[in-house]
């Protein structure tokens, strides 16, 4: 093979175009940085002259159609400090060089629709837009530590491995939105830590064959929109929405764990605790996640129209130890969870809590939950009466084998339900309540029993009746008479042989009454205890 000659070179370039072309065929990085480092920043004011510049068609020809790599090189356009000036536009085309700009300008819009590459990395580069629907990869893009002014548009996007654009902000584009990912599919993780959102974004539908991280991350809702707009995610393994950890000197991330959960009672040496924060309404509906949702520490501002809402989402786990929202609903309705790890503190009062045909199976408590905040909690997701939370909680609870509890809960639903009944049936409440706790305390009714058994044979101890029959009649015995009356159904010899007159006859009434009031309450609460068997 001959290396090709110096007339390929096409005309009219720059002295700037000129060594980038040179570094591409060398596979070298072109850096036109100065000495002066604050010269340097693509986000400061002061402009690049021409000496640091190229021109957008240039660039597009060594990517489209470039030259061939020299003899024992790979060709690849690698970018330092360069401002690239016009329309940048390479949609429909297919990219094989490995493609790197970091801390460079790019004076238009990146136009990248339908365009394929093979690596792209735009590390903290300045740029109006980023155009890029259907964007086709075969290995990662990078976009971190960039500032987009008008939006990224990555819709129906496939990035063959990862999705990397820590540090990333992006502001809102004319509809809105700062990042449209809508039917985006990663094949490994998306990170988009400490990111700073200042418009929706929307990743409806989108698929990620790893982790999707937002720890740390900003996001500001845009004029009628949300800031998080994911309905039908999928993510096959865990949703981090969650702190980072910050380099207090330099405010760079510092490292977290890429799986699983570590909660450090204080961040390490050197660093600080960023957490998540989203102002805005969040919409995760029908999502699907493979190993978890984790909302630890994370803080939603939201007014109060809008929602945190995981309508019918389906994860193993939910972390839900969120700061209280001031304001807005939490809405869990149709979602399926197995295990939900939560705290005491972290959810809304009365009115800003949904959680209809909400299903779990686990409940692991951060930090110390006793019953009655549970109950509140319930409660506070039904200010109409409905009994489906309370039958949930109650069979969660004595699945893990707290049945004392279990019956709290149901104590406390038949006194909700009582709320909600016409004065008679809410005064026959009352009664059973008052007595033996509609059944679920079933020794009140036999301290009761054991009460007016002693009260009536005392008081029949005082009394000497006449037989209904001179003959037939049995031995007068005022305990067992006491206890014949209480006892319903069942005939102990001594009720019907005796004729009570006066107030005797209406304080036998009266035990007869109880009686069967003891009974039916104590008969209701076993029917539903063999119905939970």
């Amino acid at each position: 093979m001959t290396e090709p000659h110096e007339g390929d070179i096409p005309d009219g370039l720059s002295a700037a175009e000129l060594g980038m072309w040179q570094s591409f065929r060398n596979g070298t990085t072109y850096d036109l940085r100065t000495y002066d480092t604050t010269r340097n920043d693509p986000f400061a004011p002061h402009a690049w002259g021409p000496e640091r510049s190229v021109g957008a068609r240039t660039v597009a020809r060594l990517l489209l159609s470039g030259p061939p790599a020299r003899p024992g090189r790979v060709a690849a356009l690698k970018l330092r400090g360069v401002r690239i000036t016009g329309k940048l536009d390479l949609a429909g085309g297919r990219v094989a060089p490995y493609v790197e700009l970091t801390g460079c300008r790019i004076e238009q819009e990146l136009v990248l629709p339908e365009c394929h590459f093979t690596t792209l990395r735009l590390v903290g580069c300045a740029l109006p837009r980023l155009e890029a629907a259907r964007l086709h990869t075969e290995g990662d893009l990078h976009l971190p530590r960039c500032r987009i002014e008008r939006g990224i548009r990555l819709t129906d996007a496939q990035i063959g491995t990862d999705l990397l654009i820590n540090q990333l902000s992006v502001g809102p584009d004319r509809h809105g939105q700062a990042f449209a990912g809508d039917g985006m599919a990663v094949a490994q993780d998306l990170q988009a830590e400490m990111i700073e959102t200042r418009g929706e974004l929307s990743l409806r539908g989108a698929k990620v064959g790893g982790s999707l991280s937002l720890r740390g991350s900003r996001l500001r809702a845009g004029t009628d929109r949300r800031a998080l707009n994911a309905p039908q995610l999928t993510v096959e393994r865990t949703l981090y929405m969650t702190e980072a950890w910050v380099n207090v000197d330099t405010g760079n991330q510092g490292t977290t764990p890429p799986y699983g959960v570590v909660y450090a009672p204080t961040p390490a040496r050197g660093t600080r605790s960023q957490i998540f924060e989203c102002r805005g309404g969040v919409r995760l509906d029908d999502g699907r996640f493979g190993d978890a949702v984790d909302l630890h520490k994370a803080r939603f501002t939201m007014t109060r129209q809008e929602e945190l809402s995981l309508r019918r989402i389906v994860t193993p786990e939910l972390r839900f130890n969120a700061e209280r929202p001031e304001e807005g609903r939490v809405v869990l309705n149709g979602a399926k969870v197995v295990t939900l790890i939560d705290l005491s503190t972290s959810w809304p009062g009365p009115g800003g809590l949904a959680m209809g045909g909400f299903v779990y199976e686990n409940l692991v408590p951060y930090g110390h939950f006793p019953l009655s905040r549970r109950l509140e909690w319930v409660s506070a997701a039904t200010p109409e009466y409905v009994p489906e939370p309370y039958e949930r909680l109650a069979t969660v609870l004595r699945g893990s084998g707290e049945d004392a509890d279990a019956r709290e809960v149901l104590l406390a639903k038949q006194r909700r339900r009582r709320e909600t009944l016409p004065p008679a049936a809410k005064a026959w409440g009352f009664l059973q309540d008052w007595t033996v706790a509609y059944g679920y305390r079933p020794g009140r009714a036999a301290v009761w029993m054991a009460l007016l058994w002693a009260a009536g044979a005392a008081a029949f101890a005082q009394y000497d009746p006449a037989p209904i029959q001179d003959d037939g009649a049995p031995l007068w015995n005022p305990t067992l008479y006491a206890l014949d009356l209480l006892i319903p159904v069942i005939n102990l010899g001594q009720d019907g042989y005796w004729r009570m007159e006066g107030g005797w006859q209406w304080a036998a009434a009266a035990l007869v009454l109880v009686g069967w009031v003891l009974a039916t309450t104590v008969a209701a609460g076993a029917s539903r205890l063999l119905r939970r068997g």
